[in-house]
């Protein structure tokens, strides 16, 4: 069984990217989040790997980024009526810790708008995460109070990614374009210029 992948970017697409190890090209199945903060094709990656089959599709991988998304993703998937894609969903829009903090406070809102998340799947993800340990933080136990959370600040990268994404741009393109250009340009840049340098990059 694969857990782990380290070799050279080669596609990214927009569900999947290929690794190629030694001459051998992997395919793996990734989130969004995950797909958008990978190296371009050509520099080294590194990919914790879970393996999954079924009847359908046959053996796929999923990879992630850290092994607490892996063991998020593992968590998720064991819920009844949560597939490998809507566990992908989830973690594109609520990592780890945010997860902890959503199941902490019942926040059963947050974890809906995940892509194919209903109401009912909502519940049950955050009654069944209860008493699990999501992302190295604090263990909930289950009928405990939570307190507040504040939900987190929001980043100059998410406000570009969105304002990208709100031109019809794929999120995953746009967080590639918006990680790109703040590597170039450094954290301090201005918002508008952000946009405006991460629209240059899709051009090229």
């Amino acid at each position: 069984m694969i857990g782990r992948l380290r070799g050279v970017v080669v596609e990214i697409e927009p569900e999947d990217c290929v690794i190629d190890v030694m001459g051998v090209g992997y395919q793996v199945r990734c989130g969004a989040r995950t797909l958008g903060r990978l190296p371009p094709a050509g520099e080294e990656a590194v990919l914790h790997v879970e393996h999954a089959w079924s009847a359908e599709q046959g053996p796929r991988l999923y990879g992630f980024l850290s092994r607490d998304e892996r063991a998020a993703y593992r968590l998720l998937t064991a819920i009844q009526g949560v597939g490998p894609k809507a566990a992908l969903s989830v973690l594109d829009i609520l990592p780890p810790p945010d997860l902890a903090a959503a199941v902490a406070r019942d926040d059963k809102g947050a974890i809906g708008r995940a892509n194919g998340v209903g109401p009912k799947l909502a519940q049950r993800i955050a009654t069944e995460l209860k008493g699990k340990p999501l992302g190295g933080g604090p263990t909930i136990a289950a009928g405990a109070v939570a307190l507040p959370v504040p939900p987190p600040a929001p980043t100059i990268a998410g406000d570009a990614v969105a304002a990208l994404m709100g031109l019809g741009i794929a999120e995953v393109l746009a967080r590639r374009a918006v990680d790109q250009t703040l590597n170039t340009e450094g954290a301090d840049v201005a918002l508008p210029t952000l946009i405006r340098l991460a629209l240059r990059e899709l051009g090229r």
